[in-house]
């Protein structure tokens, strides 16, 4: 019978690992790696691209916050409009006076609505305009930025 030496499952594993280190050693010791970039100018522009992000953000907040302020103005408004027309309607004498100025009041209010939707779609076209319009500057300067630090990677 011919002895048998117990495998180590542990053994064969760290061995294969270390073959495949060595392997993975001198694959990248062969290839040319370029030079790092900058790493001050890449943190410079990381920093840069952050504050953009959070200035877009803040105007995009206002913008939310300047459309519930002036929808909140325009209910109240309504709100008060709704109670004249309601008065108005008891003072009214005949069934024809009623109708015509129900139908006045429902003219004024659709006007009104049309006007106030606008208004809103408004300024929220504002406030993301400013916002889009900061980003992609900020973009358009990253892109500039990377492809000097590539330029100077490239002549180190």
């Amino acid at each position: 019978m011919a002895e048998t030496t117990p495998i180590n499952p542990f053994a064969a594993v760290m061995s294969q690992a270390k073959t495949a280190t060595e392997e993975m050693t001198k694959m990248f010791s062969d290839m040319k790696m370029p030079h790092m970039p900058d790493s001050t100018a890449l943190m410079d522009a990381y920093k840069r691209n952050i504050e953009v992000l959070s200035a877009a953000n803040k105007i995009a907040l206002e913008g939310a916050q300047a459309v519930a302020k002036r929808h909140m103005e325009i209910m109240q408004q309504m709100m008060g409009e709704i109670s004249e027309n309601m008065r108005s309607m008891t003072s009214a004498e005949s069934p024809a006076d009623k109708a015509t100025k129900q139908t006045e009041a429902l003219k004024r209010a659709y006007e009104r609505a049309v006007a106030n939707t606008k208004e809103l779609a408004d300024l929220i076209q504002h406030a993301n305009g400013e916002a889009l319009a900061l980003l992609n500057k900020r973009f358009a300067e990253a892109m500039d930025e990377a492809k000097s630090l590539l330029a100077k990677t490239t002549k180190s």
